[in-house]
């Protein structure tokens, strides 16, 4: 492709809004523009890229047994009504009205749609397991979109849903789409790792986020030094002490604490660590009231509570709840004789002896023992994972990265067949619901993530399988009557090869030309000038890593495929694809 006949509108500097590396380096390299907030257009080089991205995931999924199909857009609330997630899904949800005065929502996702369809298709358990997939545009309102593509309200997903007779089954399409997934990103070039991870809005009882590491994600991830267990910060498992203090503290006594107001002021004034401190926090869930133990120096983690007690909704509750609720003002609101159900995070069965509130302003008690003064004898996970945790697997060091969820799979049992009444007929000719799994992945985001995880300070540093073009061929002299019909030599031998070219053609200084090379990022540069030309060669120079060698004009193309598959290797390729 030319440059002078192409649609490539660089810019020197980026809009004020763009907060992240991805969103600058996009808008600057031409390659998507905002139309309004979280929704973007793609250029035909942004639209290259996520081609890229869309063949791979589609020739992993047609391997994995998947057939490919595409859903409406437009959904009817009659079928979220069903599932119970038209008021759950929240305000992310677009509803509106048809001309008919029916319900309507913008599909965020399409698990309601196609189980509705294929309840009344699925009759037979000869007819499972069957897995479909579509790459679609979703629409999700968040409410302060940002970050460009990384957190828009309109994208581009690739969404799969799996069906099968019996959980056997959905295990065995489950750790299919997962090879899948782990195939489609190391064939991108991507580092990342899979973790353990909530299943949110979805539903369901197992799921794995595929996460990009990169310093601007939103996402921590949880990941042992020395197994592989890694899990997203909202699921990260925490050990349960391996040895329990056997003492019995003296009787328990109360003491006043005149101004304190929190574990680090209880800790100065009473001399002690904030670990020998029980926090009490009173949440709402499912708008009762239940009251959640930690230790002083650790924090409650609502998803792992939400999950014990299976609650639909758990929040914080406010000052005023927590003071009809236990009597007492919130920071001082202890266990002991408190009329509210008490979940204890594990952290605390290690010893006895405590400190916590006295539910009663100014007023802590010392020397609580959780079994004898509070009837406390169940503990559970309940804390929000920390640097220094010892891994629940091996009892080695977590460490604690940031990273850019570009890929999801679900293990959803039957929430939506149960909920949708989607049944086959087993071999004894009883109906049955259908076990299903749904699965994605964020093309637009992956474009994204790969950025964050690949750029430098010039620009954009493609990874060969997702990158516009193979190769930038850079004429620096338009003027020049040689290096012209150099460069349209190469220009043909590089296309005969096999090679996407992007040819700079344009009649544009030398500076803005390797400027603009640079800043797009294109995985191999051919830079034909006169300095070059003088020696019988043009320069070859790999993207990544700057590495810049001459190919002699008389054995150019075994030359450069063999600097082509260095720089695949580079990547952690191998073959030959171009």
């Amino acid at each position: 492709m030319r440059w002078s006949r192409y649609y490539i509108p660089t810019l020197k500097e980026a809009p004020a809004d763009a907060e992240v590396v991805s969103h600058r380096l996009l808008v600057r390299a031409g390659m998507i523009r905002r139309l309004t907030a979280g929704i973007y257009a793609y250029l035909p080089m942004g639209l290259r890229a996520l081609s890229k991205v869309e063949a791979v995931v589609r020739e992993e999924m047609n391997r994995a047994g998947a057939a490919e199909l595409l859903l409406p857009a437009v959904q009817p609330a009659d079928l979220w009504k069903e599932s119970g997630r038209w008021t759950q899904y929240g305000r992310e949800l677009l509803r509106f009205k048809d001309r008919h005065e029916s319900d309507c929502c913008l599909g965020p996702t399409h698990e309601e749609v196609i189980t509705g369809l294929l309840r009344g298709e699925l009759r037979s358990y000869r007819q499972l397991p069957l897995i479909l997939y579509q790459i679609q545009t979703k629409f999700r309102d968040e409410i302060r979109p940002r970050f460009g593509l990384m957190r828009g309200r309109e994208f581009i997903m690739k969404d799969a849903y799996s069906f099968d007779k019996d959980d056997a089954g959905a295990s065995a399409s489950y750790a299919a789409m997962f090879d899948a997934y782990t195939r489609i990103f190391r064939r991108l070039g991507l580092r990342f790792r899979a973790v353990e991870a909530d299943s949110g809005a979805i539903g369901g009882n197992f799921s794995h986020e595929f996460m990009i590491p990169a310093g601007t994600g939103e996402d921590v991830i949880a990941a042992c030094a020395s197994c592989d267990y890694a899990a997203n910060n909202e699921r990260a498992e925490t050990a349960r002490p391996p040895h329990r203090e056997e003492r019995e503290p003296p009787p328990m006594r109360e003491t006043a604490t005149p101004g304190v107001k929190t574990v680090a002021d209880l800790a100065e004034f009473l001399h002690i660590p904030p670990s020998g401190i029980v926090k009490t926090l009173v949440l709402e869930a499912d708008g009762k009231p239940v009251a959640v133990l930690v230790r002083g120096d650790h924090e409650v983690n609502e998803i792992k509570v939400k999950k014990l007690l299976g609650a639909d909704v758990v929040r914080q509750a406010s000052p005023e709840q927590v003071e009809a609720w236990c009597g007492a003002p919130a920071g001082f609101v202890g266990p002991v004789g408190l009329d509210a159900p008490v979940l204890a995070d594990h952290a605390l069965w290690e010893r006895e002896g405590w400190v916590c509130g006295a539910r009663a302003q100014d007023r802590h008690l010392v020397d609580v023992s959780l079994a004898r003064d509070a009837g406390i004898r169940d503990f559970a996970d309940l804390r929000a994972a920390g640097p220094g945790a010892a891994c629940p697997r091996c009892g080695g060091r977590l460490e604690f990265i940031r990273g850019i969820e570009a890929g999801h799979v679900f293990k959803l049992g039957l929430k939506y067949s149960k909920a949708m009444n989607a049944v086959f007929l087993d071999k004894n000719g009883r109906e049955q619901h259908l076990v299903m799994g749904c699965y994605g992945i964020g093309v637009s985001r992956v474009v994204a993530a790969c950025i964050e995880q690949n750029h430098d300070a010039r620009g954009i540093c493609f990874p060969p399988p997702m990158a516009p073009f193979a190769v930038h061929l850079v004429l620096l002299d338009r003027q020049s009557r040689e290096a012209a019909a150099q460069a349209e030599k190469i220009y043909a031998e590089l296309c005969a090869g096999g090679y996407e070219v992007l040819f700079d053609d344009r009649n544009e200084r030398a500076g803005v030309k390797l400027n603009d090379a640079d800043l797009i990022g294109l995985p191999a540069q051919i830079i034909v000038g006169a300095k070059s030309l003088g020696r019988g060669a043009v320069e070859a120079k790999d993207r990544r890593n700057d590495r810049r060698e001459d190919l002699s004009l008389a054995g150019f193309a075994e030359e450069f495929g063999i600097f082509w598959e260095s720089v695949r290797k580079g990547w952690g390729l191998t073959g030959s694809a171009v």
